[in-house]
Order: C-alpha cells, then structure tokens, then sequence
C-alpha cells in the first residue's frame, strides 16, 4: 500500500509547488514547472525530484518537465558609422541594464570587427556547442557573451559576403541564451546586410543610437534612425560619446568633436536624448583592460542611460 500523502510531502519538500503528483497503482507521475531554471538546475531538479518520489511500494516515477517560453527583448546598440565608440557602449550598457535588474546577454554582432571579447575580459575563450547550439561564455560582470572574435583566430580577417555574415548572427542570436530576458546586440556600423537581416528576422525591441557630436557622425546616426524607423522599430534613443575632453593634468575643458550636436539632433527627431559620455583616459584605459566602467559601484555615466533603456523596457 502507497502512502499517496507521504509521497506528495515529499516530493512537495524539495520542489515546492513547482511539482504537481500523481499515482497510478504503483507508479507516481510527475509534472515539474522550470520556467526560469537553467539546464543545470532543472537536472538537478529533476534528479532531487525522481529520488524523493521513490517510496516504498512506488514501481515507476515517471517525470515530465515542461516551462512558459520567456519572452526575451533585444535591444540593438547602432550607429551609421564606426569609430563611434558603439562598442564600448554597449559593453557598458549590458552591465548596467544587468546591475540595475535585468538577466541580460551580450551578442557582438559586429561580425568584421569583434572587440567585445577584450571589452569583457574573455579573450582566448571560446564557446562550447550542443546539439549545434552555441552556449554563451560568461564573464566576470554577470552578463554571457557570444562574439564571432571567440570563434575565428585572433588576428585573421573575416571575410564573408553579406549571407554568410548574416547567418552568423543568428547562430549567435539563437544561442542557448538560458534565463536572460535581455539581449543586447552590438551591431556592426552601417545599414548593410547584417542590419537588415537582424531587423527583419528578430525583431528587437528597441534602439540605441551612438554618436558623436561632429556633424559627419550625426549625418551617418540619421542614416541608422532612418532605417530602424522604416522597419518599425522604435528608437529608444540617442547616446553622444566623446561628448567633451578634461585634460587630466590641468582641467581644462575642451571639445574637439564639438559639443550638443546629438542632444540637438534628438530634439529635432523628436527622439529621447539618453545622456553624455565623455572623452576620458579613464574610460579608455579601463575598456582596454577589460574593466568596463559600468562594472564599478561608483559609475555615474553609464548607469543613467541604463536606467532609462530599463525603464522603457518596463513600458512594454
């Protein structure tokens, strides 16, 4: 004779109400809910789960595991040209959005120029696959990574036409992603083939725009505002980097790529203006170290710009 209530207490006492019993003759049927487990805890679930059910007098314990399908945001970080400092950007933005509350992951989109690797401080690691599914690498600043510079030989050249760049995107894009709710998608400058396959194919959220204050920068911002505009995606707004120079030596304040150019082209478009980031040694030593900004409990720049792509996510 089975005891049914022994058996549900204690399969109840190491799964809470994620499990839901029930016993046919001698065997015990189980249904677990994962939602928000990864692998390695919905195994270890599993396992804890199937040993608490085998009682005596129990034949067979039988488990299905089911789990509501996240719904997971992509938010793209663009602009219309390089050397913007998207990529630093964007970096930073994934560890605020994670710091500030978010399950975020980083995909480095930029397929011809990786350097989220560096950014994140994994150089020389590279991702593991199963199933043909790449698993994202982790960082020291709690946000997974995937980037094509952890896929090809460090200094070689990727040179790819447009369809295979682009279905390189999505093997990062529709990597086991786990628990995050966020992607952040650094996204190669221009308005090519990756841009459009992206756009087209998943949908993101959102958009960050980066530029500089210069006017050829913002001409080339427009372009990317454009696109995302025809596309149907919303532009969560405009970032200026190297928004103005403080000599570290006498204090001096200088702006040698000018100064407002973006906040006045977002009032122009009429889209939300996300804040300044300046044109420090501090923040270009610490990206190149591998110790983003954003990491530190004292960060003033980027967190507020987190705050808002948070906010607005909220809205949703």
């Amino acid at each position: 004779m089975i005891d049914i209530e022994g058996v549900k207490a204690a399969v109840a006492a190491v799964a809470g109400k994620r499990a839901t019993v029930r016993l046919e003759g001698t065997r015990a049927g189980i249904i677990i809910d994962a939602t928000g487990l990864d692998p390695q805890a919905r195994d270890a679930l599993e396992a804890t789960v199937r040993m608490a059910a085998t009682q005596p007098g129990v034949t067979e314990v039988r488990i299905a595991v089911t789990a509501e399908r996240s719904t997971r945001r992509l938010i793209a970080v663009a602009s219309g040209k390089g050397g913007v400092g998207k990529s630093t950007l964007a970096a930073n933005l994934a560890i605020a959005m994670s710091r500030a509350g978010r399950r975020v992951g980083l995909v480095d989109a930029d397929i011809y120029g990786p350097s989220q690797p560096r950014l994140m401080n994994v150089e020389g690691t590279r991702p593991t696959a199963k199933d043909k599914v790449l698993d994202p690498v982790p960082t020291p600043y709690g946000v997974p990574l995937l980037s094509m510079g952890q896929l090809v030989e460090p200094g070689k050249a990727i040179a790819w036409r447009g369809p295979m760049a682009a279905g390189a995107l999505g093997q990062l894009v529709e990597a086991d992603w786990g628990v995050t709710d966020t992607l952040v998608l650094d996204l190669p400058p221009g308005t090519g083939d990756v841009q459009l396959t992206m756009v087209q194919k998943y949908r993101p959220a959102g958009a960050v725009i980066v530029s500089t204050p210069q006017d050829l920068a913002l001409i080339d911002a427009r372009r990317a505002i454009d696109l995302f505009e025809k596309a149907g995606i919303p532009i969560i707004g405009l970032v200026e980097n190297m928004a103005g120079y403080i000599c570290p030596h006498c204090g001096e304040a200088s702006d040698p790529f000018g100064n407002g150019g973006a906040e006045a082209a977002a009032r122009e478009l009429g889209i939300p203006f996300l804040g300044r980031v300046p044109l420090t040694i501090s923040i270009r030593t610490a990206s190149d170290a591998g110790t983003p900004p954003a990491s530190n409990p004292d960060d003033m720049i980027f967190m507020p710009i987190a705050a808002q792509v948070v906010a607005w996510l909220g809205k949703l």
